[in-house]
């Protein structure tokens, strides 16, 4: 366990430093336009951070012992899908929550 000292001091500097990494970006091009390269890209975020939270999760979930299990491949498999066919964030969450749910209630 941490001490509560050492808690307290790190807190804070994890605060300014969180703050001064977010300003560094906002604070410098705040009031121009961004580059049309950087906007191309920066479309592509959200898409690529749902990759990266679920990958480890289809891959190697811990829920089955680190063993690829079928109802995530599947609920991946869909979720892709459908992402690709609807280029909805929200709707390939939820088809890809819902063929999960779906496939593990098939499966017990």
């Amino acid at each position: 366990m941490i001490d509560r000292s050492t808690f307290w001091i790190v807190v804070p500097l994890l605060a300014i430093g969180t703050y001064l990494i977010r300003f560094s970006f906002l604070g410098t091009l705040g009031n121009r336009p961004l580059p049309a390269w950087l906007t191309r890209a920066l479309k592509f975020t959200a898409v690529a951070i749902l990759a990266a939270l679920v990958a480890p999760g289809v891959l190697w979930p811990a829920a089955t012992g680190g063993q690829t299990d079928p109802a995530r491949l599947v609920a991946a498999v869909v979720t892709l899908a459908t992402g690709i066919a609807t280029r909805s964030t929200m709707g390939a969450i939820a088809a890809g929550a819902a063929a999960l749910y779906g496939m593990l209630w098939l499966m017990s």
